[in-house]
């Protein structure tokens, strides 16, 4: 029932998802200005030095003499083009302050992204909520603005977490599927769909662990605290089923992002990598509003009742909740 559960309220916040795809848009744009800011001036200095002009003109040389059949002259356009490449690592070795410096600034930037990115999922998820509890359209960035504190400090908290979770998880199934099993001589398509797999199971793992955070947090109304820690208890939380029907929605996603980027040359991404983040946010909240045995909204019509409902408190009447 949870995945029937999810896609209704899915549909019922599809206009959500448009929104989601221009702020993520914006802050897209800005953080690749900034990155093209970092690296061109390295990239033009590289690119105008005579070393790189040597091994450009080699290799064209080299193409040209190997469509005229000129096998004479190919042999000096190798040579050039074996100079000129070892020119341009030296060029490269060179200058390990700032391509350090350069990795560091990229790093900075892709972090104060994945911040606004959490600001951004905060407020879906505020929406989705207050759509869930009280029928109640709220703006986004009316939504985003008024909660930005506690957003913030949400952010905060999860993307180095997170950060350090997915560079663990790339490095470490990395060395295992394609340097360690490289010695037993895999084929390297069993290599790419082990890799594959053991990366969705592990993004399945963190956000079954992760997956209480924000409905404790708009939901539960906790503070970032007690939030933080309610998510990473997972007693009486069926951790496995919630673990298997992570597991699907992500293959589900993943197909469907691949299909829109293959068959429609990246043009459905533009809905589909958004809506990716509105499903997870839906399933993360019904899960948690069923666990919880709260009464919610799946669509205009319809509300979803506990088998048994919770009392609700003098305080929680007046507040609407």
């Amino acid at each position: 029932m949870k995945f029937k559960h999810t896609f209704h309220v899915f549909v019922d916040n599809f206009s959500v998802i448009y929104k989601q795809l221009l702020y993520r848009l914006v802050i897209s744009f800005i953080a690749l200005g900034l990155s093209t800011a970092v690296i061109y001036p390295f990239i033009k200095g590289l690119t105008g030095s005579p070393d790189f002009i040597s091994l450009k003109e080699g290799i064209k040389a080299f193409l040209i003499n190997l469509v005229e059949g000129k096998p004479t002259e190919l042999a000096a356009a190798t040579e050039q083009i074996r100079q000129a490449f070892a020119d341009v690592l030296t060029l490269v070795a060179n200058n390990k302050t700032n391509i350090v410096w350069g990795a560091i600034g990229l790093l900075a930037i892709h972090l104060v992204q994945s911040f606004f990115a959490g600001l951004g999922n905060y407020a879906t998820a505020a929406v989705i909520n207050d759509k869930m509890a009280l029928r109640a359209k709220s703006p986004f960035m009316v939504t985003l603005i008024r909660n930005l504190k506690q957003a913030s400090l949400y952010s905060i908290m999860y993307i180095p977490l997170s950060f350090l979770y997915d560079l663990i998880c790339y490095v470490g199934i990395y060395m295992i599927v394609f340097m360690l099993l490289s010695l037993i001589h895999i084929n390297v398509l069993v290599q790419i769909f082990l890799y594959v797999t053991a990366m969705m199971v592990a993004i399945a793992f963190k956000m079954v662990f992760t997956s209480d955070w924000l409905p404790a947090l708009i939901r539960g109304k906790m503070k970032p605290g007690h939030a933080f820690l309610y998510t990473f208890d997972r007693r009486r939380k069926n951790t496995f089923n919630v673990l298997s029907n992570f597991v699907i929605l992500i293959l589900i996603i993943f197909a469907i992002n691949v299909a829109a980027i293959v068959f429609t040359f990246g043009a459905g991404a533009l809905i589909a990598i958004p809506s990716s983040y509105v499903i997870l946010v839906c399933f993360e909240f019904v899960n948690y509003y069923d666990r919880e045995e709260l009464k919610y909204f799946i669509d205009k019509h319809t509300i979803i009742k506990p088998e048994k409902e919770k009392p609700v408190s003098r305080e929680e009447f007046f507040k609407g909740e």
